[in-house]
């Protein structure tokens, strides 16, 4: 423990720089997610077409061959990516992929009926996607995409197979060192750290998650009372 202790201030910088590239692929997979998404439920054949090739097309790819793919085949086209950037790019890619197939599942499964019901009353098309497929679509979509978040939040350690000084890779760093400077090798001690700190961000993404859950089933549960209340209140005036 003592040497954990010892290179804290490093593992405490690799773990900052994790949770920034954690952040900022969570951000961009959820925009791509909800983009394809949305055009994957879309009546128009182009773009649900344009879905499912993007999403089939990432899906197919190992994570890692994508990583690599995009830190050395950017420069070829004239892009300069630092290793940050790189795995950006390359996890937000991936998760909208991942993510856009959630998007669309929960769409569809919300009743026609709802949709056509609100086209039936006189709604815009995007008054309907806002006020009445959405919120019904985002219970569904909730623990799928949490399952997502955690998956995207462990494989920023792939970061560090083109160098960038991540959470995994400063722990190797302090392996590497440790082995050569004293003769022996403190890589369950390290990796055992770093496991358990992997744990805890997952783990209270996914209570948080669930509390999240809770609270807007519980609201539907209150909404639909509220608006079964009302036909039942005009049958008692009658």
């Amino acid at each position: 423990m003592q040497l954990i202790i010892e290179n804290f201030p490093l593992l405490l910088t690799g773990l900052w720089h994790t949770l920034q590239l954690a952040i900022v692929t969570l951000l961009g997979s959820t925009v791509i997610s909800v983009a394809f998404g949305l055009m994957g439920v879309a009546r128009s054949g182009v773009l649900r077409a344009t879905s499912m090739a993007y999403v089939e097309f990432f899906r197919d790819i190992p994570l890692i061959v994508n990583v690599l793919f995009v830190y050395f085949g950017a420069p070829l086209i004239g892009i300069s990516l630092d290793p940050f950037g790189a795995a950006t790019i390359s996890f937000s890619l991936w998760g909208g992929a991942n993510g856009a197939e959630i998007v669309r599942s929960g769409f569809n499964s919300v009743p026609l009926h709802q949709e056509r019901s609100a086209v039936a009353l006189g709604l815009k098309p995007w008054e309907v996607m806002w006020y009445v497929l959405a919120p019904q679509a985002l219970l569904p979509i909730i623990p799928p995409f949490t399952g997502l978040f955690s998956l995207l939040i462990q494989a920023t350690s792939l970061a560090s197979m083109v160098g960038a000084m991540e959470f995994f890779r400063t722990s190797q760093i302090i392996v590497e060192r440790t082995t050569m400077m004293t003769g022996y090798s403190p890589a369950f001690l390290v990796y055992g750290f770093v496991l358990l700190v992997y744990f805890v961000i997952c783990a209270s993404l996914s209570a948080l998650t669930k509390r999240l859950e809770t609270s807007l089933s519980e609201r539907q549960s209150r909404r639909g009372g509220r608006k079964a209340a009302i036909p039942q209140a005009a049958n008692e005036s009658i």
